[in-house]
């Protein structure tokens, strides 16, 4: 009776678990293929659905793209405004295109604006070439930095998505951390994925022309928490986009792969943002916990330390007022140290279980003391006597 009882449980258990999935499938949509909503701060999946399947991904290859070529800018290898020369090879590309002439110059944060905004396949190669010499050798650049962040489902054969090789290939899980990577390191990219229209300036020896940039994100006007960030669509890849949105400091990326036409993956990039917003309450610890920690055989007492941030998501209506934080240093912490060096944790915890931690760690050098200075010290001591 009681291994009757047992089973009739498990299978209740699994049957309402089942109900819950399926209901949240239905509730989210997954007509596209492949879909992924991520917390931004934490890289917290919230949902996920077939998200490691490697698919064409069009014109997101382009977010890679745009992580290049901000490394170079941050690294001051070039700048916004560096003028950059059109190819005849850059200039015969198809697909999204904003028309560059060979020869055309324009000027980086031009060029950017024309691959945020327009998406343009051209604009992207100049890019390329004006970075590396080729496109060859900037999509080596592009598949070194995917490893550097461990997308493992992954592989670029050119920078702007146009082919439709079956070497080219992303999944949706890798989309949101390259998204995630872009966002988080450089925000400046919001400048420009905001924009929903803006005129550039064609310079050639036919003279000079207008050319209107429109957004392919149209969800920038229709839903006022949208900042962005990278649409794309082949006859391969069928509808992609990685959207970004925030509200009420919580940033969702929400990336749709393989959606059937063009009006469901800006559905479903919306029924995940909606998701994601329903569900997800965003903790931050700013605080720092900036103290002086003793130290022992140091040229002076105290080292200055504090905390990286930390962040937490939580998706199953905790009440987040509970979390506590606990402050555990190292037993005994001896110089010389390092700036960097970590001498505790703080530790965090919800409803008695944990959370998450961070490194506490030395915001200055500290040199191991001498006999010189414990001779000094003394003899200040002494002077001090009255």
């Amino acid at each position: 009776m009681k291994r009757i009882i047992s089973l009739i449980l498990t299978f209740t258990i699994f049957c309402c678990s089942t109900v819950t999935a399926q209901e949240e499938k239905k509730q989210i949509g997954t007509d596209a293929k492949s879909v992924v909503l991520m917390e931004a701060s934490s890289g917290t999946v919230i949902y996920a659905n077939n998200e490691t399947e490697k698919l064409s991904p069009a014109s997101i290859t382009k977010i890679m793209t745009m992580i290049i070529i901000f490394d170079y800018i941050h690294s001051g290898k070039i700048k916004l405004e560096d003028l950059a020369t059109t190819s005849a090879h850059a200039k015969s590309m198809g697909g999204s295109q904003v028309f560059l002439e060979e020869g055309e110059q324009q000027t980086v944060e031009t060029l950017i604006k024309c691959i945020v905004i327009a998406s343009g396949n051209d604009a992207s190669v100049t890019m390329a070439e004006h970075i590396a010499g080729s496109e060859e050798e900037f999509v080596n650049m592009m598949n070194k930095r995917a490893q550097e962040l461990g997308m493992n489902e992954t592989h670029f054969e050119d920078c702007c998505g146009l082919t439709d090789s079956d070497n080219h290939y992303t999944s949706a899980k890798d989309v949101a951390i390259m998204s995630r990577e872009l966002i988080i390191k450089y925000p400046e990219v919001f400048k420009y994925s905001t924009i929903w229209m803006e005129s550039i300036t064609h310079k050639t020896r036919q003279g000079e022309s207008e050319f209107v940039l429109s957004n392919t994100n149209k969800l920038l006007k229709t839903n006022q928490y949208v900042k962005g960030l990278k649409t794309g669509s082949t006859s391969k890849a069928k509808y992609c986009v990685s959207t970004v949105a925030e509200k009420n400091g919580v940033q969702l990326i929400a990336v749709v792969m393989a959606a059937p036409d063009y009006k469901a993956r800006f559905l479903e990039a919306e029924k995940l943002i909606n998701y994601g917003f329903s569900n997800c309450r965003f903790y931050k610890d700013s605080s720092k916990h900036m103290q002086n920690v003793k130290i022992a055989k140091g040229i002076k007492g105290t080292v200055k330390t504090a905390s990286d941030g930390f962040s937490y998501v939580d998706t199953k209506g905790n009440n987040l007022e509970k979390i506590k934080s606990d402050v555990i240093l190292k037993e005994k912490i001896t110089a010389p140290i390092k700036k960097g060096d970590v001498v505790g944790k703080v530790k965090y915890s919800l409803n008695g279980s944990p959370i998450g931690e961070t490194d506490i760690v030395a915001k200055e050098n500290v040199a191991k003391t001498n006999y010189i200075h414990e001779f000094i010290k003394v003899l200040f001591l002494t002077l001090q006597i009255d």
